[in-house]
């Protein structure tokens, strides 16, 4: 059902007191996951966090970017967890099953904490701990916070920089429109950099499922993500930093955050490797799961991160 959605302001959408839920009648992506995978949901800073981990062995966090969740991964975790991994993927406060209050619905800072405090739920000391999009910034926060607590680092269609002006305009906009029309309305906005021209062609399954991801968001979970990735801080002095594996992994037809920008942080992050992906665009881990599985599974082991 494709319901109007009130017109606020930014700082008033901010600030109303009901639980940012998820829309529970949006269509859901499916929910199959391997056998043996355990789900839950935890409560952190006034949030509900849904967590899914799948295997035993080096635990390996994977956080989605922008109005995403977790089943962004749902091509991966069989793949990674056969080989050794435990994968656990989050949906951020406000995205997919997640829930959070008006009072805190997010932002960089918060969503950071809430992934250490997913892995202190769990029982998980250090782990490789990977972002896509949005979830690259996350993983930047997290370093610094606690770099004790990476095993290795992967890098998705991501990037350093802060917004341009432009960006954050864009972002300003992506906030107006959940704000206005509810979260279905971003999905043909972002479908079209998600995936490339052939797959939305010949795939419309591909461009179902996602859909169907977008859709689950709640309209503060997608406002409070555009002001975070508008006002993001600038990790490219956090680049040099880095002392742990990195694996860069780009979409080469990404239009949202193109390669080049991936070969800049190779240059900067010390012991890193870039894989780049032809035939995907800005959801590449999804798009050409296969190929991304094979790239982290080759990094890892080459990285004796098992």
């Amino acid at each position: 059902m494709n319901r109007r959605i009130p017109r606020l302001t930014l700082p008033l959408a901010l600030s109303l007191s009901l639980l940012a839920a998820p829309a529970a009648h949006a269509a859901q992506p499916s929910t199959a996951l391997p056998a043996g995978a355990r789900q839950g949901d935890l409560d952190i800073d006034g949030a509900r966090i849904h967590y899914v981990s799948v295997g035993q062995g080096t635990p390996m966090l994977l956080l989605h970017g922008y109005p995403l969740s977790g089943e962004l991964f749902a091509r991966n975790r069989a793949a990674l967890a056969a080989a050794g991994y435990r994968v656990i993927t989050i949906d951020h406060r406000g995205f997919g099953r997640s829930t959070a209050p008006a009072s805190n619905p997010g932002g960089i800072n918060q969503y950071a904490s809430d992934a250490l405090k997913v892995m202190d739920r769990l029982g998980v000391q250090k782990a490789v701990i990977g972002g896509m999009s949005m979830g690259g910034p996350i993983v930047f926060e997290m370093y610094r916070r606690a770099p004790d607590r990476f095993l290795g680092m992967v890098l998705i269609d991501t990037l350093a920089n802060p917004a341009s002006v432009v960006e954050q305009n864009l972002w300003k906009g992506m906030a107006e429109k959940a704000n206005t029309y509810g979260p279905q309305s971003l999905a043909p906005e972002l479908l079209k950099d998600m995936l490339t021209g052939r797959t939305r062609l010949n795939n419309p399954a591909d461009v179902a499922f996602l859909t169907g991801i977008v859709r689950q968001a709640s309209v503060l979970g997608d406002v409070a993500g555009a002001r975070a990735l508008a006002f993001r801080a600038d990790s490219v002095p956090t680049l040099p930093t880095i002392r742990v594996p990195t694996l860069i992994i780009e979409g080469v037809e990404d239009t949202v955050y193109p390669p080049e920008f991936s070969m800049k942080m190779r240059q900067n992050i010390p012991n890193s490797r870039v894989v780049l992906i032809p035939g995907a665009a800005h959801a590449a881990i999804f798009e050409k799961a296969n190929e991304a599985n094979r790239a982290i599974l080759d990094w890892a082991r080459a990285s004796n991160l098992r």
